[in-house]
């Protein structure tokens, strides 16, 4: 059996001034084809999975590109096809094969392309046919389209938020693919709209339960898969929303059975599922009443993980104005202060302007007398089974307030990112940390309380703050009873 494996993913922000260029490819990740290194790569679950195949049977893996960019707005229309078409070219000389697996997002969309995982997977169909097993793994945060259900024999989305089970959804996607290939199952998909846009955070209930309810339902009643797909707010298009796939063997009517249930058990507990926001200062009044530290507060309205620029300088100026002292926050990308704070050199102190670069939704930049307490070249933070590069870094001390200043736009996913630049996260109080849930994987397991917080910024915490153009469809919360609307 041969398996072609591969990844092509980024997830888009359509409302964001940054273009994503192939630089952006490259720096965040981008392995040529059989160059993917030992360490896993996020979006490199099939992959990973078709090698321990590999190894442990008669399956031979051609493995092409592998390019992730950090979510940023569209990806420009010559490079998305200068990657597809590259990827798509190295399955044409791997012909002939079994099984296509592929790495996606799901929310990735081009200049010209509002669908480029369908648009993907249509190309790949033609150039294998119909008796050949293609599947992809893409994150819940995705749109989930027609484009992409009628081109692939199988769709494994992750469950888990943060998504630190990508190695193990690569494992179910090349199992179905493989069983496919061999005979042994015909999968087929039920999509249920669920006229939702809700937010799923498994690191509570009562997601968790959902979560774990359709675990335990996996491989009973001809069911191989079930994925909620959570949906990405901040990409305007047609497909906008949150739906139940499940993926039966050749058990279409009852999978469409069993998809119905769990869209009704969703919009009933809706409201639970959507997490309490709290202002800049209700969040700082909460984390002052805790004794015990670390607490950390999300900052979901910079989160580069949802393509805002990591910039902005809200909290740190609040926390300065309200006089608070041990605390933290993480990361601001800067790189021109970065580079500043290497030439200062550890210990240093200067004048530096940081932050608010990007326009108004990043604020005004700070300018203030400041010590350097930590630099470190080509830093990375783990998250889960990988890692991602952050650059070079600087943690600075601003009147008892530390800053971590970044050459790399990228969330805030482990303590490390405190610790590696002179900033102790379990001795200070309160850590303000940009990232939405994905911080939880790292951050959760010493944090003493997490507070969400809905500050300023480019990402609005309520979707019914963003102006939409292609949304058709009535969906909850934009409107009370989509079901009824006409």
């Amino acid at each position: 059996m041969r398996i072609f494996t591969g990844a092509l993913a980024t997830e888009t922000n359509t409302f964001s001034p940054m273009p994503t260029d192939m630089a952006l490819y490259k720096e965040t990740f981008f392995a040529e084809a059989g160059k993917h290194p030992d360490e896993p790569g996020f979006m490199s679950g099939p992959t990973f999975a078709a090698r321990k195949l590999a190894r442990a049977s008669n399956i031979e893996v051609i493995e092409g590109l592998h390019a992730l960019a950090m979510p940023a707005g569209r990806t420009v229309r010559s490079v998305y096809e200068e990657l597809r078409d590259q990827l798509l070219s190295e399955l044409k000389a791997a012909m002939p094969v079994d099984v296509v697996a592929l790495g996606l997002h799901g929310a990735m969309a081009a200049d010209g392309y509002d669908d480029c995982e369908g648009d993907i997977v249509e190309r790949v169909r033609k150039i294998v046919g119909p008796k050949v097993a293609v599947g992809i793994e893409i994150d819940p945060h995705c749109h989930l389209t027609d484009q992409m259900v009628r081109n692939t024999d199988a769709i494994v989305i992750m469950k888990e938020y943060p998504h630190t089970d990508f190695l193990e959804r690569g494992d179910e996607l090349l199992d179905i693919l493989v069983r496919t290939a061999r005979g042994e199952v015909q999968p087929v998909a039920s999509v249920h709209d669920l006229r939702m846009l809700v937010p799923f955070r498994p690191t509570r209930e009562p997601a968790r339960g959902l979560v774990d309810k359709i675990k335990a339902m996996e491989g009973k009643d001809g069911i191989l898969s079930i994925s909620l797909v959570h949906g990405f707010a901040y990409g305007d298009v047609e497909d906008l929303g949150s739906k139940v796939l499940v993926v039966t063997d050749n058990r279409k009517a009852h999978g469409d059975k069993v998809a119905a249930e769990l869209g009704r058990e969703i919009w009933e507990k809706r409201d639970a599922l959507t997490t309490k926001l709290l202002s800049p200062d209700e969040a700082l009044d909460e984390a002052l009443k805790i004794k015990e530290s670390p607490v950390v507060i999300a900052d979901p309205a910079d989160n580069a993980g949802g393509g805002a620029p990591s910039d902005s300088t809200f909290f740190v100026r609040l926390m300065l104005k309200r006089g608070i002292k041990n605390a933290a926050n993480a990361p601001i990308w800067d790189p021109g202060a970065v580079k500043l704070c290497f030439a200062a050199g550890l210990g240093g102190t200067l004048d530096l302007r940081f932050g608010g670069k990007l326009g108004p939704t990043s604020g005004d930049p700070i300018d203030a007398r400041v010590k350097v307490v930590g630099l470190i070249r080509n830093a990375k933070q783990p998250f889960g089974d990988a890692f991602f590069e952050m650059g070079d870094m600087a943690g600075i001390d601003v009147d008892g307030i530390g800053v971590v200043l970044s050459s790399s736009r990228v969330q805030a996913y482990h303590p490390d990112l405190f610790r590696l630049v002179g900033i102790d996260p379990l001795k200070t109080h309160i850590l303000v940390v940009k990232s939405t849930n994905h911080f939880v994987s790292g951050f959760g397991p010493v944090a003493k309380q997490i507070i969400y917080s809905d500050g300023p910024g480019a990402l609005a915490g309520d979707p019914r703050r963003i102006t939409y153009t292609k949304r058709k469809k009535p969906m909850w919360p934009f409107e009370a009873d989509p079901w009824s609307t006409k």
